[in-house]
């Protein structure tokens, strides 16, 4: 029995439809969901979730939230870049003055070389950047990329438009005005986590050195990681401020990947900005979105 092109084409148009549809109400189901989450707390929240190379979930993106540390994953993304086109090996050492061990900043660097010159691999700074959030060690490697501007230019390069950045961690310390510089919209964050883990930006051991650093990541282990199953693989970076002398914290934030145990991987971005509320409750806020956004990707949840 023949069927005609015409009919095959509805069938085709009625199946799309309804799975968009589908979509659609799992991602207001999901928002409806993180803004229950939000509701009354004393914090602007921005959230974006990507699965499937689509987005499923939104809230507040509209907004620039700071990003603080969480910028040392496009800082090491240029520095990768620049890295491949020299066919620079991550065991390259650099030579590092004390003067660039900047103190009254958070730095394991420094505490592990007081005072002194000394010499380490570019691995190990990209390490002591994403693993630990070494604030010195990324100031060395902006430096080494050209600066700030570089970094900008290059991600930017690669698509990106709703983030800009502007500031050293140097700068950031020196001028509270500054801190609001490096910013993103959530969106921007996921899609960057997304371009990086499928697009080929760089040799592949360099790529698969900075997913297996953002999985060593020992800051904000109750944040995106909080209230998962202790088995589930996280690949993340934080970013978090001081509180101004009104008590309210500027940044508080996560992003990273998550691999369900299917083997499926989704990215994800919680930025909490101006809260008022305390450190464990901007954690607590961050690992319940997650929590919620794992169990409604994960078949396994009964």
């Amino acid at each position: 029995m023949k069927v005609s092109t015409f009919l095959v084409c509805m069938l085709l148009t009625s199946l799309f439809s309804a799975c968009n549809a589908t979509k659609r109400n799992q991602q207001k189901e999901l928002e409806q969901q993180i803004g229950q989450v939000l509701k009354d707390k004393k914090a602007t929240v921005g959230v974006a979730v990507l699965a499937n190379d689509t987005i499923i979930a939104l809230h507040n993106n509209q907004i620039h939230f700071p990003l603080f540390s969480v910028f040392k994953f496009h800082v090491a993304l240029a520095v990768l870049d620049k890295m491949d086109k020299g066919h620079v090996s991550l065991d390259s050492i650099m030579e590092i003055k004390a003067a660039q061990m900047l103190p009254n900043t958070y730095s394991p660097l420094r505490q592990k070389f007081p005072d002194r010159n000394f010499g380490i691999s570019l691995g190990e700074l990209l390490k002591y950047s994403i693993s630990l959030s070494d604030n010195n060690a990324c100031d060395v490697l902006i430096d080494y990329v050209g600066g700030i501007d570089k970094v900008n230019s290059y991600i930017k390069s690669l698509g990106l438009k709703d983030f800009n950045l502007a500031a050293n961690e140097d700068l950031m310390h020196q001028d509270v005005a500054t801190q609001y510089q490096n910013w993103s919209t959530p969106e921007a964050v996921v899609r960057l986590l997304n371009i990086a883990d499928k697009q080929t930006l760089f040799a592949a051991g360099y790529k698969d050195f900075l997913w297996q650093i953002l999985k060593e990541t020992s800051t904000g282990t109750d944040k995106l990681k909080g209230q998962l199953p202790p088995d589930v693989i996280v690949g993340h970076k934080t970013g978090s401020s001081d509180r101004t002398p009104e008590g309210v914290k500027t940044a508080d934030n996560d992003a990273g990947f998550i691999i369900l145990p299917d083997g499926r991987k989704y990215y994800i971005t919680v930025l909490v900005m101006e809260s008022q509320e305390t450190d464990r409750e901007n954690a607590a806020i961050i690992a319940r979105i997650s929590k919620i956004v794992y169990d409604s990707l994960n078949p396994n949840i009964q």
